[in-house]
Parts: C-alpha cells; structure tokens; sequence
C-alpha cells in the first residue's frame, strides 16, 4: 500500500489522505472503520476522500483487505458514531434544546415547535436520506438523540442511509482505481450545492423574520 502513498496529488489527496493512507497501511480495514467514526464526530474529517481512497486500496495488487471488508468496517464506524451523537442529543434533552433555540436571534418558540414536530412526523426517513447528505450526515444524529427517536429503528434507518453512501463511494473507488479522486471532486460539488442550498434557506428565513418584526412595530 505504500505505492498507493505515492500516486496521490497534493490537491485532491492531501494531508488527510495521507493521514489516512498511514491509518490503512497500520490497521487495515479496521482502520476504515475508525476513520468513518471519526468522521462522524469531527465532519471536517471528509468520507469523501477516506472511502474511496479505502476502495483503491482495495483493490492495489499488495491489498491487505478486500472492498468488502471495507465497506463493512466503514458501516460499522458510521452507525457507531451516529450513536454517540444520539447520545449526546439525548443527553441534551428536549427542553433544554428549546431553550438553547429559542434564545437565538429571530427564533421563535413556534418555530422550533414546528420543526420538531415535522421531525417527529418524517424523522426516520429524514434519518435514512440524512445520512447521504454531506454536512448533515452527522448532524442528523443529533435531532433523533433530543427526540429520544426509538434507538434500534434509528439505528436501522441509519445502517442502511450509511450502507447505500459508503457502497457508493468505497466500490466505485474501487473501480476506479487510480482515478478515485473523481468521486472525491463530485462529492465536493455535491457539497458545495447543499452550503448554497443552507445558505439560501437561512437568508430567507432571516429576511422573512426582519419583515414579519418590521410588520408587527408598524
């Protein structure tokens, strides 16, 4: 795997790909599996790079570990970090999640009563498509955790988001051997549509508050 090190450029590979090279080369597929853990709880961490890097791995001629063992360890650290994220929303608890949105700038308490109630409604096929969204592949743990969401329908819904988006990046790096960055350079854009996607719901949210405030003074 130490050929693999090497074949990386310094835009699409990186430091990160290197760390996770390192972890590969002392761990093997366990190592996919800590990675994708880690990911969870630190999103700056992309799968993005890890799992189809771990699929090109896979499949170099001095491979330690098959795509399968891969995609296997890979699953297993997404639901486990998922689940200590739901620990740590249900740690938080309703209430005092309430408390914290409410108290920011332009949230309304009717606001957050809506929303969760819609999560309450959608939550596990929220939970499931979460799970193949950058940014709130992670973040969508925590709701189901402050919700006290059932933890084993959780889990499932979440092994099987997490099972779908890391196929999908660990086998086609797999196929695509040395070009895997490209699955790395379409995530990104993917990435990049969902920011803009957040950004322009939160303006509007932002404008639409300012309006409703400026309404009700005059």
């Amino acid at each position: 795997m130490h050929a693999l090190a090497a074949s990386g450029d310094g835009s699409a590979f990186g430091t990160i790909g290197e760390w996770a090279v390192s972890i590969m080369n002392l761990l093997g597929a366990p190592g996919v599996g800590l990675m994708v853990l880690l990911e969870n709880l630190f999103p700056p961490i992309p799968s993005e790079i890890v799992l189809p890097l771990a699929g090109f791995a896979a499949g170099a001629p001095e491979a330690e570990f098959t795509w399968v063992a891969a995609l296997l360890w890979a699953t297993a650290g997404s639901v486990v970090g998922a689940y200590a994220l739901y620990g740590l929303g249900a740690w938080l608890g309703h209430e005092r999640t309430v408390r914290i949105l409410a108290a920011l700038p332009l949230v309304d308490r009717e606001d957050i009563d809506r929303t969760i109630a819609w999560f309450n409604r959608h939550g596990y096929w929220t939970v499931f498509l979460g799970r193949m969204i950058p940014i709130f592949r992670s973040l969508i743990s925590l709701p189901a955790g402050v919700e006290r969401m059932s933890w084993w329908r959780f889990g499932l819904f979440t092994l099987a988001g997490s099972a779908i988006w890391n196929t999908v990046f660990v086998y086609g790096g797999f196929l695509l051997g040395a070009n895997w960055q490209v699955l790395e350079e379409a995530a990104g854009w993917f990435q990049y549509v969902v920011i803009a996607a957040v950004l322009a719901v939160v303006v509007g949210y932002v404008v639409l508050k300012l309006v409703q405030r400026r309404r009700s003074r005059t």
